[in-house]
């Protein structure tokens, strides 16, 4: 008895070993495709992937039940004494001329408003506007055309490999409106939760919009215009979990690459040398 006939990789003398032309191109085209298939396994290894999944869920339960607003709009042809922010929601909250943690930037000499609110709402139905109703003297014809630089809900995620609707009311210009029109702007706000690889959350808001822009009017005349942002939560939270490959795909992969190759290279040199002998015993007229 003896260990070696264990050994299921027995090795052939050299000199039973024949070397050709054709095994060596295809040596070294096989390394070569080898070396490359690995360098693309090693490069998704060591980068990181975003898997996302859906549940229902409030996912940023330690927020008190609000969620931070961020709002960069400029009213190019209305005194900032005239803007003013105003807050509604389903709780019974109502506030009008919001001024906390807000500023107003005047815009052509005066003749323009840049509104910055960084502010809160509740998670419930409700809507935040924009307009004249703080002011103490209303203007005969306030001018509602506008631009929105900037509207976002919770923290800020700085992530190459998501891409959402973080921001989606960045850049719309509404200055060839109807002054004297009111804007509705229908927002449906989905929580967003981001994983990284350590485990840290960060949580943030995705939504979508719809608007719309009308001139109102009651019995008793004109509505004063303003430009609504109506919110709705979904019930529905978006999680996004940064990860890497487990390191036994990683060397399976290789595994499977180093022994695919070699295997499919065998075959085919085979294949090469066998037709070749054939066709030199077919030219010496040995083949019957």
């Amino acid at each position: 008895f003896s260990s070696f006939r264990f050994d299921i990789y027995r090795k052939v003398p050299k000199d039973l070993t024949q070397p050709t032309y054709t095994g060596a191109i295809i040596s070294v085209c096989c390394c070569l495709f080898i070396l490359f298939l690995f360098l693309s396994e090693l490069t998704g290894f060591i980068a990181t992937e975003i898997v996302n999944e859906l549940y229902v869920d409030d996912p940023d339960k330690d927020s008190g039940g609000k969620i931070e607003v961020n709002l960069n709009i400029s009213l190019p042809n209305l005194h900032c004494e005239l803007v003013g922010l105003d807050i509604q929601d389903e709780m019974g909250r109502h506030e009008v001329g919001h001024i906390d943690n807000s500023m107003k930037i005047p815009l052509s000499n005066g003749d323009g408003c840049r509104f910055e609110g960084h502010f809160s709402i509740n998670k419930v139905p409700g809507n935040f506007h924009v307009s004249t109703h703080s002011a103490t003297a209303q203007p005969q014809n306030p001018d509602m055309t506008h631009i929105i630089h900037k509207l976002s809900f919770g923290d800020k995620l700085q992530v190459h490999n998501v891409h959402g609707a973080f921001n989606a009311l960045e850049g719309a210009d509404k200055l060839s409106s109807n002054p004297l029109a009111s804007h509705d702007y229908i927002l449906k706000i989905v929580p967003t939760v981001y994983e990284d690889m350590s485990g840290k959350q960060r949580y943030s808001y995705q939504y979508t919009v719809a608007n719309k822009e009308y001139v109102a009017y009651s019995h008793t005349g004109r509505i004063i215009p303003a430009i609504w942002f109506r919110y709705d939560l979904s019930p529905i939270t978006v999680k996004y979990t940064e990860r890497r490959q487990p390191l036994y795909r990683f060397i399976t992969s290789i595994c499977a690459i180093i022994g695919g190759t070699f295997t499919v290279a065998g075959i085919l040199d085979s294949c090469i040398f066998t037709a070749s002998e054939a066709w030199k015993k077919i030219q010496l007229g040995k083949m019957q």
